[in-house]
């Protein structure tokens, strides 16, 4: 059972053998971030919250500057189904 409609995305794409893809991980990291963000938006002093999702959103970004680098056909792909760049050009 699936909770979230984002995983749910790439579920149906690939193997759930799959899941140390770098669009899984990204997937699961976006979904992490938007649950953090909702949780801050109502506790704003949450300082611990507020580090783990700077950390949460390093780790994506190094994994979309990887993807970005070595195939950017899938890059573009990924960002375009979670909607997390702009999109330039």
């Amino acid at each position: 059972m699936i909770k979230n409609p984002f995983s749910a995305i790439i579920l149906k794409e690939e193997n759930k053998e799959n899941r140390g893809s770098v669009e899984f991980q990204v997937v699961s990291f976006t979904n992490r971030i938007r649950r953090l963000t909702l949780h801050l938006e109502l506790h704003k002093k949450d300082y611990l919250s507020q580090r783990g999702l700077r950390k949460i959103l390093g780790k994506r970004q190094r994994l979309l500057a990887y993807l970005a680098k070595k195939n950017r056909v899938r890059y573009k792909e990924l960002i375009g189904q979670l909607d997390i760049r702009e999109k330039t050009r």
